[in-house]
C-alpha cells in the first residue's frame, strides 16, 4: 500500500529548499532537525514528529517572537551529551530581520509566539508607552522593572523581550486661547523642569503639540472664557495661590475678571467658574438697589443697600445682588398719579413748598404728579395710586385707617389720601346674585364700588341702616347707591299653583296693579269636595309722601301668601254653608260675596282692602270648578250629559218641523213650474215643425243645382291640371337629359386628360429606365474590360468538358424534377454529337 510522500508514515520523503522536518530517534530519544534540500530515507527506528514544514522568513522590516529559544553557541545551536538542542525553557526571543535574514527552521520544543510582524513605525507627536518586565541596560540607561517610559517619534520600535508595549500615545494639540490641564501621578519634574507633587495640577499653555510625560495624566482641554465689553468672568478660590495677575487670593474668595484686565481667561487649576455675568445697563428712565454693596477691598457690606441711578453700566460685584432680579422704571407722575411711600429709616426730605421735612422711619405719605420719581433707599413704595373717575351714577367706598370710619364718595373724581384706602362691602351671597341679575352683566361686582340697584317700575326696595337703626323705602323707577352700613331687606314671596311659600327671593316689592293666581279645595253643606281654581287682580293702594304708608308696604313680608290664605278662608267658609246644586248654579256671586262682602244697600262690595299693610284686591275671576271625588265628578258629568240631551232633542224636533213645512212649500212651487214648462214646450214644438218642413224644401232643391255646378268646375280643373302637368314633365325631361349629356361630355374629357397625363408619365419613366441601364451596362462593360468578358464566355464551356473529361462522361442533364424534359431531342442531340 503506497503512501504520501509527506505524510508521517512515508519511508522516503523529499525536502524542498527552505523546508524541514522532526524526526525522533525511538531508540535514542532524541529529536532532530531535518533540513532541505535534501531525499530523506525513514528508518525503522525513527519516527517523524514534524512533518514537512516551511521554514520561517522574515522580511525587511519584520519580526517575531520565539517561545522556549535554543542555545547558540559559536557555530550554532549548542546540544547536550545526548546531541538534543538545548532550548531556554519559559523564555521568548524577538528575532529581527538584520539578525535573522535567511530562512531558519524551529528546534524541538520551540514555537512561534508571535508570528511575523511589521515593525512599528512611531509617527511624529507619537509614542509608545513601554514597561519594563526586568532590570536590563538601555545604551547608558539602566532600567529597573516596573520602569515605564516613552518611546517618541518619528522613529521605528524595535521590540525586546524585557520590554512590554502598554499603548499607543499621541500628542495633545494645544490651539490659540487653550490650555492644556495635567495632574502628577508621582513626584516628576514636569517638561520646564519644574518639579512636581504628586496629585498637583497645572497647565500647559504654550500653542502647539505637547507629548504627556509617562508619569502625566491628562486631565482635557481647558478653553479660555472670551471677555466682551458686556460680559465678565466670575470666580472663585479653591485653595491659597496667587492668581496670573499677581494678585493674592483666599481659599473660598470670589472676584470677577472683566475686559479691564484681559481679553481672554483660562481658569487656572485653582479657580473655579462660577459662570460669566453680564453688564448691567442702566438708561436715564432706570434705577436699581443694589443689596449687599462691596467695599473697595471687595467684602460685600452686608445688610447694606445703595441706590444707582442711569445713565451708567457696571458688573454686580460677587456677593451684590439686584433689588427684583432688575432694574426698575424711573416713576413718572401724571397729573392724577400719586404714590404712597413709607420710610425705611429717618429721611430727609422737602415739602411741595422747598421746605424740609424730616420723616421717622414708619411714617407714610404720598408724592402727588406731574414729576419725575427715583425713591432712595430710605424709602419704600407701598403703592401708585390713580385718581378714580366717578359719574353721577357712580362711587367708591373709603376706609380711614387710623379712626375705621367708612364713607362713600359718589359723583366726582377722588383721590385717596395717605390715610385711607378702598373698601370692599361684601354683601350676602344671595343679596350678591340678586343685585348681578338686576345689572344684566356677566363680570363680577367690583367690591370696593358702590352698590346700585335700578329699582323697577311700579316696585319699591326697602334698605335698611344697620348704624342708624332705621330704614328708608325708595319708589321705582329709581337708583338706589348703598350706604357702607345700609343692606337690602330681602323678600321671600310664596309662589306656584297652588301657593308655596319661600317660592322666590327678591329685593324689590311689585306694587301692582296685577293678578294672582291660586287653587283653593273647598267643601259644600252636602259634603262635596270641590277644587276652585280662583284669579284676583289687587294693587297697593298708599301715598308715596306718607312715611307711615312707606313703611305699612313692606309690613307683611309674604303679602301673597298671606293673601291667598285670607281669601281662601272666606271661600271655604261661604261655600261650606251652600249645598252642591246651589253653589254649582251661582258659583261666582258666591265667591264674590264671600271675598268683597257686602255693603250698606246690600250690595257686594267692589274691593277688599289689607289695612295692615294697604293692599286691595279689586276683582276675583272663577276660571274653573272641578270635583275632587270621582263620584261627585261622575254624578255632575251625567246631569251635564243629561242637559245636553234634552237640549239637543228639542232642537231636533224644531228643526225637523221646519224642514218639513219648508219641503212642502217647494212642492208646491215645482208642480206650477212644471205645468208653465209644458205649455212653452208646445209652442215651441209648433215653430220646430214649420222650420223642419221649409228645410226640407230648400235642401232638396240647392242639393241638385249645387252638384250640378261641383261636376263642371270638376271637370274644369282636372283638365287644366293635365294639361300643366304634361308640360312640367316635358321640361323635367329636357332638362335631365341635358345634364346627363354634359356630365357624360366632361367625364370622357377628364378620362382623356387624365390617360395622356399617364402616357406622358409613362413614356418619361421608360425613357429615363432605359438611359439609365444603358448606362449602368455601359459602366459595367467599361469596368470588367473585354479581354474578361471573352475570358467569361471561354471559361463556362472549357470548364464543363474538362470536368467531363474526369468523370469519363461525354455530357449530363440538371433537372429539378418538376420541368418536362424532350427526351428524344436530348438524344437526338447526343447522337448528332457523336
Amino acid at each position: 500500500m503506497s503512501r504520501k510522500a509527506g505524510s508521517k508514515d512515508a519511508r522516503v520523503i523529499r525536502l524542498r529548499p527552505y523546508f524541514y522536518l522532526h524526526v525522533i530517534d525511538n531508540n535514542t530519544n532524541v529529536t532532530t532537525v531535518v533540513v532541505g534540500p535534501k531525499t530523506f530515507v525513514r528508518k525503522d527506528h525513527e519516527q517523524i514528529v514534524l512533518p514537512s514544514t516551511a521554514m520561517i522568513n522574515i522580511p525587511p522590516r519584520h519580526y517575531c517572537v520565539v517561545g522556549n529559544p535554543h542555545h547558540r553557541g559559536e557555530v550554532g545551536a549548542s546540544a547536550d551529551e545526548h546531541g538534543q538542542v538545548r532550548l531556554q525553557w519559559g523564555e521568548h526571543e524577538v528575532r529581527l530581520f538584520h539578525e535573522w535574514d535567511a530562512p531558519f527552521p524551529l528546534y524541538p520544543g520551540e514555537f512561534l509566539k508571535e508570528g511575523v510582524t511589521m515593525l512599528t513605525v512611531v509617527k511624529e507627536d507619537a509614542a509608545l508607552r513601554l514597561y519594563a518586565l526586568r532590570d536590563f541596560e538601555d545604551g547608558d540607561l539602566k532600567r529597573h522593572a516596573g520602569d515605564e517610559w516613552l518611546f517618541k517619534g518619528p522613529g521605528t520600535y524595535h521590540p525586546r523581550r524585557e520590554v512590554q508595549v502598554l499603548q499607543p500615545v499621541e500628542s495633545r494639540l494645544i490651539k490659540l486661547n487653550q490650555a492644556l490641564r495635567l495632574r502628577a501621578k508621582r513626584d516628576l519634574v514636569d517638561s520646564t523642569g519644574k518639579e512636581r507633587k504628586v496629585g498637583e495640577e497645572w497647565l500647559v499653555t504654550q500653542q502647539g503639540s505637547y507629548m504627556p510625560g509617562v508619569h502625566e495624566e491628562d486631565a482635557g482641554i481647558v478653553k479660555a472664557v472670551v471677555l466682551t465689553e458686556k460680559t465678565a468672568l466670575h470666580l472663585e478660590a479653591k485653595h491659597n495661590f496667587t492668581d496670573v495677575y499677581g494678585y493674592e487670593r483666599k481659599a473660598g474668595s470670589e472676584w470677577l475678571i472683566s475686559l479691564e484686565q484681559t481679553q481672554t481667561h483660562i481658569p487656572g487649576v485653582h479657580e473655579i467658574a462660577r459662570g460669566e455675568v453680564r453688564k448691567t445697563t442702566l438708561t436715564k428712565q432706570q434705577y436699581c438697589v443694589v443689596l449687599n454693596p462691596v467695599d473697595e477691598a471687595g467684602v460685600p457690606q452686608l445688610g447694606l443697600r445703595q441706590l444707582r441711578v442711569g445713565e451708567r453700566n457696571f458688573f454686580l460685584q460677587p456677593g451684590e445682588s439686584m433689588e427684583n432680579g432688575r432694574p426698575q422704571h424711573v416713576k413718572i407722575l401724571g397729573e392724577d398719579e400719586a404714590l404712597l411711600l413709607r420710610a425705611r429709616e429717618q429721611y430727609d426730605d422737602t415739602d411741595e413748598k422747598g421746605e424740609p421735612v424730616t420723616h421717622q422711619p414708619g411714617d407714610i405719605w404720598m408724592i402727588y404728579g406731574p414729576r419725575k420719581f427715583v425713591p432712595a433707599v430710605d424709602v419704600e413704595i407701598l403703592e401708585a395710586r390713580q385718581r378714580i373717575p366717578l359719574d353721577e351714577n357712580e362711587g367708591i367706598y373709603v376706609r380711614n385707617k387710623q379712626t375705621g370710619t367708612v364713607r362713600s364718595m359718589t359723583g366726582q373724581s377722588y383721590m385717596l389720601k395717605p390715610n385711607e384706602e378702598l373698601w370692599d362691602k361684601v354683601l350676602p351671597a344671595e343679596v350678591e346674585k340678586l343685585v348681578q341679575e338686576a345689572s344684566k352683566s356677566s363680570k363680577r361686582r367690583i367690591l370696593n364700588r358702590v352698590v346700585a340697584y335700578r329699582v323697577p317700575h311700579s316696585s319699591a326696595v326697602q334698605i335698611y341702616d344697620y348704624k342708624k337703626k332705621n330704614s328708608r323705602v325708595v319708589f321705582g323707577p329709581a337708583l338706589v347707591m348703598l350706604e357702607p352700613d345700609e343692606q337690602f331687606s330681602i323678600l321671600s314671596l310664596s309662589g306656584g299653583d297652588p301657593k308655596q311659600p319661600n317660592a322666590f327671593t327678591t329685593l324689590a316689592m311689585p306694587l301692582g296693579p296685577d293678578f294672582m293666581n291660586d287653587t283653593v279645595v273647598v267643601e259644600t253643606s252636602d259634603h262635596a269636595r270641590l277644587k276652585l281654581s280662583l284669579s284676583y287682580n289687587w294693587r297697593f293702594e298708599y301715598d308715596e309722601n306718607n312715611p307711615k304708608h312707606r313703611s305699612m308696604i313692606f309690613s307683611v313680608r309674604d303679602f301673597i301668601g298671606d293673601t291667598c290664605k285670607a281669601i281662601a278662608s272666606r271661600v271655604r267658609g261661604a261655600v261650606a254653608a251652600r249645598p252642591f246644586e246651589d253653589f254649582h248654579k251661582n258659583s261666582a256671586m258666591v265667591i264674590r260675596e264671600a271675598v268683597f262682602g257686602h255693603v250698606e244697600g246690600g250690595e257686594i262690595g267692589e274691593k277688599l282692602v289689607f289695612n295692615a299693610n294697604l293692599l286691595a284686591v279689586t276683582n276675583v275671576d272663577v276660571q274653573s270648578v272641578e270635583p275632587v271625588e270621582q263620584r261627585t265628578r261622575d254624578a255632575l258629568q251625567k246631569s251635564v250629559q243629561l242637559a245636553i240631551e234634552i237640549a239637543t232633542s228639542s232642537q231636533e224636533a224644531l228643526a225637523s218641523h221646519d224642514a218639513q213645512r219648508e219641503e212642502a212649500a217647494a212642492k208646491g212651487k215645482l208642480a206650477q213650474q212644471k205645468i208653465r214648462d209644458r205649455a212653452a214646450a208646445e209652442d215651441d214644438r209648433k215653430l220646430l215643425v214649420k222650420l223642419k218642413a221649409e228645410t226640407t224644401a230648400l235642401e232638396s232643391t240647392g242639393q241638385a243645382k249645387a252638384e250640378a255646378i261641383a261636376r263642371s268646375e270638376a271637370a274644369l280643373i282636372k283638365g287644366r291640371a293635365a294639361v300643366k302637368q304634361a308640360t312640367l314633365k316635358a321640361e323635367a325631361l329636357h332638362i335631365r337629359s341635358s345634364a346627363r349629356l354634359t356630365q357624360l361630355g366632361m367625364r370622357q374629357e377628364q378620362e382623356l386628360t387624365h390617360r395622356k397625363a399617364l402616357d406622358k408619365l409613362e413614356i418619361e419613366r421608360k425613357t429615363k429606365e432605359a438611359d439609365i441601364e444603358s448606362k449602368k451596362f455601359k459602366q459595367i462593360i467599361d469596368a470588367i474590360g473585354s479581354d474578361t468578358i471573352e475570358a467569361i464566355a471561354r471559361a463556362g464551356p472549357e470548364m464543363q468538358a474538362k470536368l467531363l473529361e474526369g468523370l469519363g462522361l461525354q455530357g449530363f442533364l440538371v433537372t429539378d424534377g418538376s420541368s418536362p424534359i424532350n427526351l428524344f431531342n436530348t438524344a437526338q442531340g447526343l447522337v448528332s454529337g457523336q
